[in-house]
């Protein structure tokens, strides 16, 4: 066919709907009936569709059609502009072809298990949102078994074990909402806390993934924890709103937010003064991502200070500890969003994370380390640190932000031995 004036940059807007999506090249393909590799043609302008498979791939992916018949070709390789059939017969494919192509997506995204690393997307809060605006029935359980199930779920999500707490979380908040709603008196209490620290788990869990109920969640959660009167549970609440207030842009509030519950919580005694700690290194990343480097540095000077007062690590926070080491992370990440990632590299090379107590936060720091490797250009050490991402947890790696970095390392000019590979474990590619 002609690549004149007619041709339309198909691959450009695909892509763009795919990514917009969160969905994996192999996903769209198995929907519409192409490999993982066919999409990355088609993608690239190195593969023509005909019309009916443009029909599929613009039904699954919700892209207008007509989009795709009218955008003009920017410079360089591109795909077929394809014909329309006409009259009837355009009516007649159009309608089959869309029913087939969104039932195929109906059961692709909806109905589908969990993925594993070799297909489909990976997104183990998409049932969050259903359970946060009408969760499950379920009948109260005595303080004792509510703890233990409580301590399961925090144990999956300090294993990064995110698929099994995707699966555990929506009971847990039924069975904790419902437990304090039997309650009365101290038991109340307790039962409230639990609640709230489950709504901090939905809200780490859906942070993770890039997910708007992330917000309900730590609402909830700081609601819960304030209405069970205890201060540790408040703070820990009021760090992951302030983390989705600066996801939304909000960067001084979430700032202010988190100074002022700060400054209310005991830094003499261990476990407020912990979480003071905790409050303060998330108000300097999140000052950091609002390009405040004065606050940002201060902030976290400020929690430097109150860790080594401590001269030991303040282990048994329910998702960050509170350790040097900790500390020295998120100066990596503070830096690398204040956007010198070269001042972060002396912290690295004296960073001991294999110290670090729980997977979760050793594959966070070497997500931080990654990142700053891919900010100074040296793409080897940026493998490198999310091959020790994976190998602390395999789940962490499949996040979209994680996604989104080993896309980047595998369109560089310069290839880096067996990142190919890893992007299709990981559902990159």
């Amino acid at each position: 066919m002609d690549m004149g004036s007619a041709s339309v940059d198909i691959g450009s807007i695909l892509r763009g709907a795919r990514c917009a999506a969160r969905l994996t090249q192999a996903q769209v393909g198995k929907s519409c009936g192409y490999s993982a590799s066919a999409v990355s043609r088609i993608e690239s302008g190195r593969m023509r569709l005909d019309y009916a498979a443009l029909v599929r791939f613009a039904a699954f992916l919700n892209v207008s059609l007509d989009r795709l018949m009218a955008t003009p070709v920017p410079d360089g390789p591109t795909v077929d502009t394809v014909e329309r059939p006409s009259g009837e017969e355009d009516a007649v494919r159009r309608r089959n072809l869309l029913t087939g192509a969104l039932a195929a997506g109906a059961t692709a995204v909806v109905g589908a298990a969990p993925a594993d690393a070799a297909s489909g997307p990976f997104d183990p809060a998409a049932g969050l949102e259903d359970a946060l605006f009408r969760l499950p029935s379920a009948a109260p359980v005595p303080p004792g078994r509510l703890a233990q199930q409580m301590e399961a779920a925090r144990a999956d999500f300090c294993a990064a074990r995110y698929t099994a707490l995707g699966h555990a979380l929506p009971g847990l908040l039924a069975v904790a909402s419902s437990t304090r709603d039997a309650s009365s008196g101290r038991a109340w209490e307790q039962a409230s806390v639990v609640l709230a620290r489950a709504y901090v788990l939905a809200a780490e869990l859906a942070l993770k993934q890039h997910s708007d109920a992330a917000w309900v969640a730590a609402d909830r959660a700081l609601t819960a924890a304030r209405a069970s009167g205890h201060p540790v549970p408040i703070g820990e609440a009021s760090r992951v709103l302030a983390i989705t207030m600066r996801r939304s842009g909000r960067s001084p509030a979430a700032v202010r937010l988190l100074t002022r519950e700060a400054a209310d919580l005991d830094a003499g005694q261990p476990p407020t003064g912990a979480v003071r700690a905790t409050l303060m290194l998330t108000a300097a990343y999140t000052a950091a991502s609002g390009r405040d480097r004065a606050t940002a540095l201060g902030l976290l000077d400020e929690a430097q200070e109150e860790t080594d007062r401590r001269k030991a690590a303040v282990r048994g926070l329910f998702t960050v500890d509170v350790s040097r080491t900790q500390v020295d992370v998120y100066r990596i990440g503070v830096l690398n969003a204040l956007g010198t990632p070269d001042e972060g590299v002396k912290v690295v090379k004296k960073l001991n994370i294999d110290s670090m107590p729980t997977a979760e936060r050793r594959a966070r720091a070497w997500t931080d380390t990654a990142r700053m490797w891919h900010a100074l250009g040296d793409q080897p050490q940026t493998f490198a640190a999310l091959r020790r991402v994976e190998q602390e947890a395999p789940q962490e790696v499949r996040r979209p932000a994680l996604r989104a970095l080993t896309a980047d390392l595998l369109h560089m000019p310069a290839r880096v031995p067996g990142v190919r590979e890893f992007a299709a474990r990981t559902g990159a590619l």
